[in-house]
């Protein structure tokens, strides 16, 4: 009798295979409400690659990126038109050419874009109610005027320049946001954990699964255009 294959496993989502919850308890939002708000705190959460400000307004509490020197008991406004690092302005009060990042795609969906440590989006052209907004990734796109920003670039710039040294360290890491690791080549595998293991026949092959194959049965070829030697 086989077992299922660690696609399948982690597909099932079984405690083994689950993001422990604690990883992602603080949720980033941006407040409906606008006005002068305080820095309460700054927070390491093992599912951000940043760290959080902790962020009280009108006796409320919402959590977002922290910028790059941030501080606890920083004041930062949301709304109006004052430019300055922390601020959460809507887009068409920000002038062209400022570094902003946790951008909404859609008015008040609370922020979807550049949420990484270290990133940044540069806003390039205004027309109409749009803006251009160009991403680290250098391509552009164009938003709604109303969707909210924050003024700065998010703390965390240079996580990746310090090497992980132990497996164990990474391991730990991996885990708290539930990524797979480590990464073992299928044809290394037995074969009732892959469809490519075995010790017999470890020359590669093209494998051209059926579109409806279940997850584990899915690999190699995916829906591929055309196969064959090209003559």
């Amino acid at each position: 009798m086989g077992k299922k294959i660690i696609q399948q496993a982690r597909g099932h989502g079984s405690l083994t295979y689950r993001v422990r919850r604690a990883a992602y308890r603080f949720k980033i939002e941006y407040p409906k409400q606008e006005g002068k708000a305080l820095v309460l705190k700054l927070v390491n959460s093992a599912g951000h690659t940043a760290p959080l400000a902790k962020i009280l307004l009108q006796g409320k509490i919402f959590y977002n990126p922290a910028h790059k020197n941030m501080f606890e008991g920083q004041e930062i406004e949301i709304g109006g038109n004052e430019v300055k690092e922390g601020n959460i302005l809507e887009l068409k009060n920000i002038p062209l050419g400022t570094r902003v990042y946790n951008i909404e795609t859609r008015p008040g969906n609370g922020g979807k874009l550049i949420r990484t440590g270290g990133n940044s989006a540069t806003l390039m052209k205004k027309q109409n109610n749009v803006v251009s907004v160009l991403l680290p990734s250098k391509k552009e796109i164009w938003l709604n005027e109303r969707c909210k920003a924050t003024i700065g670039v998010i703390a965390g710039h240079g996580r990746l320049e310090k090497p992980i040294l132990k497996a164990g360290r990474k391991f730990y890491l991996m885990k708290a946001r539930n990524k797979l690791w480590p990464r073992t080549s299928a044809v290394k595998m037995n074969i009732i954990d892959h469809p490519f293991g075995s010790g017999r026949g470890k020359r590669i092959k093209s494998k051209i699964p059926k579109r409806n194959a279940p997850p584990g049965a899915k690999v190699g070829s995916l829906s591929p255009r055309r196969t064959g030697r090209l003559k």
